[in-house]
């Protein structure tokens, strides 16, 4: 939503200061609906054109409680292709990730290929019950990816997303099921803040997206190094990852119980099986952030160091500033 608002695409009055999910949904409804059709007459595609607006009208509601996209680790635009993506595609929104593999490491590249998340935990549960020491090596090679890059970026993605992304360009950014609105000034990547407690904070509207280990500073409207007045901090990585954490478990059993539709005691052996998959990765973060919060207190960025600064609190809300707008 908010980079229609920033594309004028969806205009709000001035005085608006509060927005509901109902006036959200009327807007994105609007927007998709007065998407132009093909200018090619050819009956196939304006059918086609006709199926992507109503798949699209009939995702909206799910808006409220989240978008279920599936990563594929082979480049930072490739998703598995799902009615959640249609909605991007009419409105000509970029919709990118930095969850890639690297592509220098043959057994990474092997064991993963280009699966989708979903299909290499199914792939992991799999190779586990396999006989085969060929397979059982796969799984434990894609199951340490998995868990190396819980934080769902990595330095090639990273690198991939800095190449692929234009100049100028307002995009959303997914990562850990939260989307975040993207752009690029001057050759770096920026994220555009939405926290709550940043929302009187003039100098904070962009936060610079250059390492995957969260750290990043903050930056008002023209891009310059800027900081909160407020007393607003932002919190250490190990509180972010365990938020992260209760997300995408959240998400996971949303997914099983929309996907499903039963009791979650009829649940089939390969959804046990992915459930009990994700509780291992759990226990094995929550033993890692343990480890890394020990010696590591918050930090304020500075506005005086052009460097990085501590990542700000997970993002929780979309919020557009000086709107209160949420981004659901």
């Amino acid at each position: 939503m908010n980079v229609l608002l920033l594309r004028w695409k969806v205009k709000l009055p001035p005085q608006k200061e509060v927005i509901t999910a109902e006036e959200l949904m009327a807007h994105l409804g609007d927007c998709i609906l007065s998407t132009p059709p093909p200018r090619e007459p050819a009956e196939g595609l304006q059918l086609n054109f006709q199926q992507n607006i109503n798949d699209s009208m009939t995702v909206l509601p799910k808006l409220s409680t989240g978008l279920d996209v599936n990563v594929r680790f082979t480049g930072v635009s490739d998703f598995e292709y799902t009615p959640e993506c249609i909605v991007f595609d009419l409105l000509s929104v970029p919709l990118y990730h930095g969850w890639l593999l690297d592509p220098q490491s043959p057994e990474l590249v092997r064991a993963v290929g280009k699966l989708s998340y979903n299909q290499l935990v199914e792939k992991i549960i799999t190779c586990k019950q396999a006989s085969d020491s060929g397979l059982l090596s796969e799984g434990l090679v894609a199951e340490q990816f998995l868990e190396a890059t819980a934080s769902q970026l990595t330095e090639h993605g990273l690198c991939e997303l800095a190449a692929a992304v234009p100049e100028g360009e307002l995009s959303v950014f997914f990562r850990n099921n939260h989307f975040s609105t993207m752009t690029k000034h001057k050759g770096h990547l920026y994220l555009l803040v939405t926290d709550q407690g940043f929302l009187r904070e003039d100098g904070v509207v962009w936060e610079t997206l250059h390492s995957v280990d969260g750290d990043s500073c903050f930056c008002d409207t023209e891009f310059r190094p800027g900081h909160a007045h407020g007393g607003a901090t932002a919190a250490p990585p190990g509180h972010r990852l365990q938020q992260r954490q209760v997300d995408q478990d959240y998400m996971i059993a949303l997914s099983l119980q929309q996907g499903g539709g039963q009791d979650p005691s009829a649940l089939s052996d390969l959804e046990l099986a992915r459930q009990l998959q994700q509780e291992e990765y759990q226990q094995h973060q929550q033993q890692q952030q343990q480890q890394h919060q020990r010696p590591q207190h918050p930090q304020h960025p500075h506005p005086q160091h052009q460097g990085p600064a501590q990542a700000r609190a997970p993002r929780r809300q979309r919020q557009k500033p000086d709107l209160d707008c949420a981004l659901l």
